[in-house]
């Protein structure tokens, strides 16, 4: 069944309306509008005797009062630069009110460090700005985030960057804003930006006392003095050195401090010859932390090592290790409580550093056969791709007879309440699910790769993130290529010539559809050539070819009804409609309308039948039938508003309040306007600031002051 979907705005400007016109079955698809500012600093850490530290950034942030502040916490690994970094953060959050953003950069991750452009992605859609009005390249999305943030107050914590050129496009450009990066690195590059720096050392003796302190009691600590002494000094003086050990002896009250200090110094004499001396540290804790695991949990230890993302929850667990979801979580709480995973605010874990997950890493291959490692990895891979398609069943009913049939079959698979459900999961797996395609080629599992880069169609449909779908696509398509299977090549050459399209690069989408129509017409699949040649006829209204646009249109429209698809030739006739409106030809696209809301009657879209109401709500006003503009407009506000669809509200109010303004109903005009303005949520969104122009022009026309 051949998608067709584009991000191509014809005719009447509606916004987001036109580049979300897929959406299928009353999906409850929020924007920006149902947001509150964000708030993703994850939870406050405990913080031992960084004061000094938190004075000095107090300082260097009362000293920039004019331009935007930018600090760099760098020192040795292991000592702790992330919870200072946090704990301040927390601090100072409450001033500001516009949102504080967070980004895990990943410069020492095994997963690879994260792009900006990636990041960037996430800071708009976090901030207001429609997905779909996300711009592709790295230089455009800069540059939309600094037009965003120029006015607002917002706190950036950029955790573990590896370079200059990493953080530099992620720096907002509001004098009232505060940039927090962490690094190993002094990260020189970034000097021009105002940067200022604060180095964090070791602990001193005391403080590594304190650390244990509060982590084993006092009683305990003053009957063993001495020995704590020595472990503060084994470890280093190092917080995540001393945590995991201090983890390690709460679990067990008994156990005397020496017998640790013994442990502990063995292991480092062991490894001295291996490894620099933080490196032998850090793991000689966290080897004597793994041979106290049970072996089930030492087991899931290594196992999660081999996860395609950063983050994990407990279902992908079960799947990985072939357990429950019962003991998975019961395990992952285990390996929280011995320090060595982190849990996340979403109720997801990670490693508690890059270093835990190398660990891991050099663990699983010592210690686990290819084969076992093997069969994780497919069990994984196998969970991720059912529950996929399980979402994509939920956002997309249409969508039938796809092949989705990666081995071995789970055990169990994650099922949703809902199209809203599904949809968040989605979004909250979406680096996992990158990841996941990626792995399946690595590992040989072509089948999968390209299924799943498939099923995460939904994803992108809604929720934009271009570039990602591109590189996502462009993986798939290479793993179905290697699979010698033509019907797999076809369709992922239609899904990146859709990504390719959607980004303005046009001549590379005509050459993926080209290259699919060739494969369809050999395979004589009939209704997929015309889907092929309809997606061409939206690379010409793309273009502003509206004269080949309409030709393509109208015989795939032609074609697709000869065939019976009538959804099929619904959705080409309002594609048709909307390249008739941009040349303002409104009686004849209402013709097209009329006929594609009579053939979606019998089909369950109620948001592609709105979405027709709202096109004829901006033709008859353009013909000048007032009645019939706001009968339409109106009916489709209340099915917008009853599907939740923030989108569809705004673009109906938009379409109202173009209406009362063609009939001089001034006051009504800014009344739909304005409750446009707010459903756009954020003050600084591109929506936001679409309509809030529009404003303007009719306060300008009408001689009125108005602000916002």
């Amino acid at each position: 069944m051949s998608e067709i979907v584009h991000n191509d705005v014809t005719g009447v400007v509606h916004g987001p309306l036109v580049q979300a016109r897929d959406v299928f079955g009353g999906v409850h698809f929020h924007t920006a509008a149902s947001l509150p500012a964000p708030s993703q600093l994850p939870p406050r850490p405990r913080l031992v005797d960084r004061e000094a530290a938190i004075a000095q950034l107090d300082a260097l942030r009362a000293e920039a009062t004019d331009v935007p502040l930018t600090v760099l916490i760098t020192g040795p690994v292991g000592v702790g630069k992330t919870a200072l970094s946090l704990t301040w953060a927390h601090m100072i959050r409450s001033d500001f009110p516009d949102g504080q953003l967070y980004a895990d950069l990943r410069g020492h991750s095994g997963a690879g460090p994260a792009s900006p452009q990636e990041v960037l992605g996430d800071f708009l859609q976090s901030l207001g700005v429609p997905t779909e009005l996300i711009p592709g390249e790295l230089a455009q999305r800069a540059a939309l985030y600094r037009t965003v943030t120029r006015d607002q107050r917002v706190l950036v914590l950029l955790d573990d960057a590896m370079t200059a050129a990493q953080v530099r496009p992620l720096l907002p450009s509001s004098s009232a804003s505060v940039t927090v990066v962490t690094s190993r690195y002094r990260l020189t590059g970034l000097l021009m930006h105002g940067m200022r720096s604060v180095y964090v050392d070791r602990f001193d003796a005391e403080a590594g006392l304190s650390l244990l302190r509060a982590a084993l009691g006092s009683d305990r600590l003053e009957q063993q003095h001495e020995a704590a002494s020595e472990l503060v000094e084994l470890c280093m003086r190092l917080p995540l050195a001393l945590s995991v050990a201090a983890a390690r002896l709460a679990a067990r009250p008994s156990w005397p401090l020496r017998e640790m200090v013994a442990a502990l110094a063995e292991e480092q004499r062991t490894l001295a010859a291996l490894s620099i001396e933080g490196d032998v540290t850090i793991r000689s804790a966290l080897d004597l932390s793994y041979r106290a695991l049970r072996s089930n949990a030492a087991g899931l230890y290594r196992l999660l090592s081999l996860t395609p993302g950063d983050r994990f929850g407990g279902d992908a667990t079960a799947a990985l290790a072939g357990i429950s979801r019962m003991e998975a979580r019961r395990l992952l709480g285990e390996l929280t409580d011995a320090n060595l995973l982190t849990d996340t605010a979403d109720g997801r874990y990670r490693f508690h550093h890059a270093l835990v997950r190398l660990h891991a890493s050099q663990l699983v291959e010592a210690e686990d056969q290819r084969e076992a490692r093997e069969l994780a990895v497919g069990r994984l891979l196998s969970w991720y791709l059912a529950t996929t398609s399980c979402a994509e069943r939920r956002l997309r009913p249409h969508r039938t007879r796809l092949p989705r049939d990666a081995e071995p079959p789970p055990a169990e698979v994650t099922d949703f309440g809902g199209p809203e459900d599904a949809l968040m999961w989605l979004e909250s797996e979406r680096a996992n699910l990158s990841a996941a395609v990626t792995l399946a080629r690595e590992h040989g599992r072509e089948t999968t790769a390209w299924q799943l880069a498939d099923a995460m169609w939904a994803l992108f449909l809604f929720m934009g993130h271009h570039v990602e779908r591109v590189e996502v696509e462009e993986t798939g398509l290479a793993a179905a290529r290697s699979c010698g299977d033509p019907y797999a090549e076809g369709k992922m050459l239609n899904r990146l010539g859709l990504s390719l399209n959607a980004l303005g690069r046009h001549d590379e989408a005509v050459a993926r559809f080209e290259g699919a129509l060739e494969i369809w017409r050999r395979l004589g699949e009939r209704e997929r050539e015309v889907g092929s040649l309809r997606r061409l006829g939206l690379v010409a209204a793309a273009r502003g070819d509206h004269g080949a646009a309409i030709a393509r249109l109208t015989d795939a429209s032609a074609a697709f009804q000869a065939l019976g698809a009538d959804r099929k030739t619904a959705l080409t006739l309002i594609d048709l409609a909307g390249v008739l409106m941009a040349q303002d030809r409104g009686p004849d696209a209402v013709v097209h309308l009329e006929r594609a809301r009579q053939l979606l009657s019998g089909v369950d879209d109620s948001y592609n039948r709105a979405r027709v109401g709202i096109f004829l709500g901006h033709a008859h006003a353009s013909s000048g039938d007032g009645n019939k503009a706001n009968q339409e407009l109106r009916a489709a506000l209340d099915v917008m508003a009853e599907l939740g669809s923030s989108v569809g509200r705004a673009a109906a109010l938009e379409g109202l309040g173009n209406l009362a303004e063609r009939t001089g109903r001034r006051d009504e005009a800014r009344r739909m306007y304005e409750a446009a303005l707010q459903i756009t949520g954020q003050t600084e969104s591109i929506g936001h600031f679409r309509i809030k122009e529009r404003l303007a022009a009719f306060d300008r026309h009408t001689g009125v002051c108005h602000e916002t």
